[in-house]
């Protein structure tokens, strides 16, 4: 599949540009050791999928790969952030995150944090460097953006509100509204992201949050699918975690072929937003059809 080779590429370009970004720091300081677990946490693993519908989605705009990747590498740096901060006890006590042990296990937990914290911090800093964009103003929107997904109105909010919800009854439209911040919210700033760059207009904006909006559904459907049908060797972490912890998913709500029915109407509506932009949103409408069939 042609979408496979083209997220491996842009796989590559984000991790060689995050090597650069994290430089190693000689010696066995503190400080060594902190910037050893944020290329740990940051490097060797992953599609990379976020970087890539950025840059897919400047793309449309004609917006060239090397010029989209700096803002990609940032919202890959927040997404690393949360992985790191999601595995740690007090979170989702995970072991095991991309087929190895995850950062706090091999570096301690007080190390994870900081790395986490770091990794965040460096994707505002990347997001405010004129190589990331030469225009001011175009920086200062992709960093009001990122802000607004990675906080308590996006990504982290919905963090709480699933802590929140274990060992509680919630209905469809509760999980949805918290895995959207969850989980949406880094696909929606993808997505606007790239039109920011791109310089869209209204239309293609609205076209492209309607997109993300059922992108992020489907992959949040599909990621908790695999969690509840899946291998742990395959998927490189542990399985059956949300049923063993009581946590409110829709598979859980609706059962498995449901929760499969939804899954492939939400990657049609997910394809059918992209119909404005003609052919150039093919790689996307790929995207899309690669994250129902994925099996990790």
């Amino acid at each position: 599949m042609a979408i496979t080779e083209d997220l491996e590429r842009v796989a590559r370009m984000v991790e060689a540009r995050l090597d650069a970004l994290i430089e190693p720091e000689p010696g066995a300081s503190g400080l060594a050791r902190l910037i050893e677990a944020m290329r740990y946490a940051a490097l060797g693993g992953g599609k990379r999928l976020r970087p890539f519908l950025l840059i897919e989605a400047a793309r449309l705009f004609g917006v060239a790969e090397r010029d989209a990747l700096d803002a990609g590498v940032a919202l890959e740096c927040v997404h690393c952030y949360s992985l790191v901060h999601d595995d740690l006890p007090a979170m989702d006590d995970d072991k095991v995150r991309r087929g190895r042990p995850t950062t706090h296990v091999a570096f301690g937990e007080a190390t994870a944090i900081l790395a986490g914290d770091s990794l965040l911090t460096l994707a505002f800093d990347i997001l405010s460097r004129p190589t990331t964009a030469a225009d001011a103003a175009v920086r200062a929107e992709l960093v009001s953006l990122l802000a607004q997904a990675a906080g308590a109105d996006g990504m982290a909010g919905g963090q709480a509100l699933d802590l929140a919800a274990e060992g509680t009854s919630l209905g469809p439209m509760e999980v949805a509204r918290m895995q959207a911040m969850k989980t949406g919210a880094l696909f929606q700033f993808a997505c606007a992201a790239g039109a920011t760059l791109g310089r869209a207009d209204a239309r293609a904006r609205e076209a492209l949050a309607a997109y993300a909006s059922a992108f992020g559904q489907a992959f949040q459907l599909a990621d908790d699918l695999l969690d509840a049908e899946g291998n742990a060797a395959m998927v490189g972490k542990a399985v059956a975690k949300d049923a063993g912890r009581g946590k409110a998913t829709l598979v859980a709500l609706l059962g498995v072929e449901a929760a499969r029915a939804r899954l492939a109407a939400l990657i049609e509506d997910a394809e059918a937003s992209l119909a404005p932009f003609g052919t150039r949103a093919d790689t996307l409408k790929q995207t899309a059809g690669f994250i129902a069939s994925r099996r990790t």
